[in-house]
């Protein structure tokens, strides 16, 4: 019997197998991975690996490089903002006796030229700005942020007792952008172009564009009329100077939600946008398309992947809200009068209290380049299409 005209020839076969194989161009199909239950997708494995050594390449060896490698950058980084710093603070002419020498005088008052040139050589004043920043660099390495020529003591000492203050107001207001944003962005974006979408964007372009000390003024009008509680301040007067008790723990409740509201407002309005946008553009994705075709419950399909790739913005916003906790947001801080950071920075920069301004300035910076490196590192972690050291493997 003839062979049919469409079969090939398995000489033929084997010789072109053989030629693709020296060639380089033969591939052979790939295992799966993983395969994702909920999607029902296969994840194919790279040639040549298995999936334990790919995973503890990528999870070990590449994510210490990563950490590594940031942390070296950190060392120049810091140097350097750290110069800059201090270079900026000396710009202004005169330094911290020009300006006492000038509130003294606008007081009536006089100090003499010889006590003038005592104090300025106490405080080193004296010397070129050169030296005064290694003196204060050589500090920061053995953990002394110098002296505070305006509240005459350490700066570690000035900072140490506002800066508990401050944590408090700035992790309350990270929680409740968070929780608020959070709801109100996977609603929108679900709910797109309904009543509560529209109900919700305008509350979240309202609260873009209110400036936070007006909203500081109005409600403190309403706290004072409304609850009867004090003006300005975290707690009522009577409890400054007295130990922590249940009833001074109630006061600062009674007072801090002024502060959480007005500092989160405009960060829980920008969150929501972001949220509401990036969720959208997953959800009309080929793969959550194709989840849903397949009779993926709608939860399921959108907690599986949608929201966990919506999630970049919450995660991104750590190397910001690390900084955020010792700044003390010092314009709605000084409104409110609270006895944050905040106020404590402006003054310093304001009488070129160099070395207090100064180590603010480093706090936020290191806080700066830490939370960075966190929020990438999370970032990784969450989304599986970013990688670290993405751009040299191929």
């Amino acid at each position: 019997m003839s062979e049919p005209s469409g079969a090939i020839d398995p000489g033929a076969k084997r010789e072109a197998l053989h030629l693709s194989r020296r060639q380089g161009t033969h591939t052979r199909p790939r295992a799966c991975q993983r395969r994702d239950r909920a999607f029902n997708l296969c994840v194919p494995a790279p040639f040549g690996q298995s999936r334990f050594h790919r995973t503890r390449r990528i999870g070990e060896g590449a994510l210490l490089r990563y950490v590594v490698h940031r942390l070296l950058l950190m060392v120049p980084t810091l140097l350097a903002i750290s110069l800059i710093t201090f270079v900026i603070i000396q710009l202004p002419p005169g330094d911290y006796l020009t300006s006492y020498m000038a509130e003294l005088q606008a007081q009536g008052e006089t100090l003499q030229g010889s006590k003038i040139e005592y104090l300025r050589e106490l405080y080193g004043l004296d010397k070129p700005w050169w030296q005064q920043y290694l003196v204060w660099l050589g500090g920061l390495f053995r953990g002394d942020f110098g002296y505070s020529f305006e509240y005459d003591m350490p700066v570690s000492d000035v900072v140490g007792d506002r800066l508990f203050l401050t944590f408090v107001v700035s992790f309350a207001t990270i929680l409740f952008t968070w929780v608020v944003s959070f709801p109100i962005g996977v609603y929108s974006a679900t709910h797109k172009y309904s009543a509560g979408d529209h109900a919700l964007t305008f509350i979240g372009f309202l609260g873009l564009a209110t400036p936070n000390f007006l909203l500081a003024l109005v409600l403190l009008y309403l706290a004072n009329v409304v609850f009867g509680t004090s003006i300005g301040g975290l707690m009522d007067p009577q409890y400054l100077d007295q130990p922590m008790s249940w009833a001074k723990f109630l006061s600062v409740l009674e007072h801090l939600w002024v502060p959480v509201v007005v500092i989160g407002t405009s960060g829980t309005a920008g969150m929501i946008r972001r949220l509401r946008a990036n969720l959208l553009d997953e959800l009309q994705k080929p793969y959550v398309v194709t989840a849903k075709a397949k009779g993926l419950p709608p939860f399921k399909a959108l907690m599986k992947y949608p929201l966990r790739m919506s999630l970049n913005p919450f995660i991104a916003d750590i190397g910001n809200l690390l900084p955020q906790v010792i700044s003390g947001a010092a314009i709605v801080s000084i409104v409110l009068s609270l006895p944050t950071t905040g106020p404590l920075l402006l003054r310093a920069l304001q009488t070129q209290d160099m070395y207090l301004a100064g180590s603010f300035l480093m706090l936020l910076a290191l806080f700066t380049v830490i939370g960075v490196l966190l929020s990438d590192i999370a970032l990784a972690a969450l989304d599986p299409r970013i990688r670290f050291g993405g751009g040299q493997q191929r």
